[in-house]
């Protein structure tokens, strides 16, 4: 079943669960006998809200993520604590109505009685289709084909541990050596299907989804040419970690049925924060294109008057997942400045630079155009800055692990443009990478509003390059 179809099913099996939830406690409050009944409210109206808000509240705490791997205990703990906190947040709304109508305080206590019969409703139709998955994966449907990047030993031992527990739902297509073999070498339960060389071949001959990394001690050298063969595919990648790592709290570990690996890159960010994030975005871009409408044309102005050329400047640009657009920033170099030298990166004194445009890129000004990219969805506020295809070509190739920037959204300003100056050298490329990859291996809200300040701090004092 796709990621899709998953999430759409999840979803309508939830509604059923809530809707049903409501109406047995609709039942039990209204007509069972035990309360008392001044009057009896509308059923459908309350119900389709309940819906809404409960289906809301769960997809704000991952619940609608892929989960085929996911224990039973660990959805049933993520979903007692979804329920209590919407229950808590309903108990304060009705207890704030209840003040202003003057209600008894008893019927808030029936808030307790709903959040048991929903508790009861949500994880058996949960546990029930979980157990349903599980012994489908038994049967070898749904399973994910996944490769073993590695002959070592210790990919010996995972592989035998996978092909144990087909509850993992993953199908074991073979090893992927680093180097060239005899193949025919292989048998069925050690079969050598390629070597990292003809990675993308194997990916799609194979329909490769689910990619772990077992290398010996003596091959680390060898771990970022891995993970740059993986990076243009869509895979999920997991490595074995060393035991000094454990011990020493330098990885944190999923565990598969007992035998620990590493997440490489995984998804940081909770659904609710994504879309708290995305909304800030739109928030923020709208209200400042509106109240800074006299600053564009102050700009506009004095970037007319002292150059030839536009007003605004457009650029292509490789966004999320590849995508390209056009990136706009108000000009701040001579118009066709780069139809001699080509495609070069900005340098400290850069004679191309205008006056005014020297002054716009300090205070960070050039930038406020981009706000149109924000809305459009192609940037977000915080994130690794977009680069030109010519250049993400380049330097996919020079260095190791720069296409993984390309999985989260591009930004205005990022840890890396308050961290490090601008680009004039592929060293600090090199530099902004380790900023831009720390950001996205620790994305939070937390973070975007630190960022956010830092940025905020070098427009007022004029510290940008």
């Amino acid at each position: 079943m796709s990621k899709r179809k998953e999430i759409l099913f999840l979803f309508v099996l939830d509604s059923i669960a809530i809707n049903g939830a409501y109406a047995v406690y609709y039942w039990f409050r209204f007509y069972s006998g035990v309360f008392p009944v001044v009057f009896e409210p509308e059923l459908l109206m309350p119900m389709a809200a309940m819906n809404i808000y409960w289906t809301l509240l769960f997809f704000f705490f991952g619940f609608y993520r892929s989960w085929y791997r996911q224990s039973r205990l660990d959805e049933l703990s993520l979903l007692f604590k979804a329920t209590s906190f919407g229950i808590l947040l309903l108990f304060f709304l009705v207890f704030i109505d209840d003040q202003g109508v003057g209600s008894p305080t008893m019927s808030r206590l029936y808030i307790l009685a709903y959040w048991a019969i929903l508790l009861f409703s949500v994880s058996s139709g949960r546990l029930a289709i979980h157990t349903f998955q599980r012994r489908m994966l038994i049967a070898g449907v749904g399973r994910r084909k996944a490769v073993i990047i590695g002959i070592s030993e210790k990919a010996k031992e995972l592989y035998s541990h996978v092909k144990k527990y087909p509850e993992l739902g993953l199908e074991m297509v073979g090893f992927v050596s680093l180097e060239e073999l005899n193949f025919e070498k292989g048998t069925n339960d050690f079969q050598i299907i390629g070597a990292l060389n003809s990675f993308s071949t194997i990916v799609e001959k194979h329909a490769i989804k689910e990619v772990l990394i077992a290398l010996d001690s003596t091959q680390h050298d060898k771990l970022l040419e891995v993970i740059a063969q993986c990076n243009s595919h869509d895979v999920e990648l997991k490595i074995i970690p060393d035991l000094y790592d454990i011990i020493s709290g330098q990885a944190r570990t999923m565990p598969l049925h007992g035998f620990p690996l590493i997440e490489i890159m995984p998804e940081i960010m909770q659904p609710w924060e994504k879309f708290l994030k995305r909304l800030l975005d739109i928030c923020f871009s709208l209200f400042s294109l509106i109240f800074i409408l006299p600053l564009w044309i102050i700009v506009a102005i004095l970037i007319k008057v002292t150059s030839k050329g536009t007003i605004l400047y457009s650029q292509e640009r490789v966004g999320k997942d590849g995508k390209h657009f056009r990136i706009y920033k108000f000009r701040t170099m001579y118009d066709d400045a780069e139809k001699q030298s080509g495609p070069v990166w900005a340098g400290k004194d850069d004679p191309r630079i205008t006056k005014i445009g020297n002054i716009l890129r300090k205070t960070r000004i050039d930038e406020i155009p981009q706000l149109i990219n924000v809305l459009d969805g192609d940037m977000s506020l915080v994130g690794p800055r977009p680069e030109r295809p010519y250049f993400v070509e380049q330097l996919s190739r020079d260095i190791p692990l720069y296409s993984r920037r390309l999985k989260v959204r591009p930004g205005i300003t990022g840890w890396a443009q308050v961290k490090h100056k601008y680009d004039e050298s592929i060293e600090d490329v090199k530099k902004k990478v380790e900023y831009d990859l720390y950001y996205i291996e620790n994305m939070s809200l937390r973070l975007d509003i630190k960022i956010l300040l830092k940025t905020v701090s070098v427009v007022l004092l004029g510290k940008g390059h």
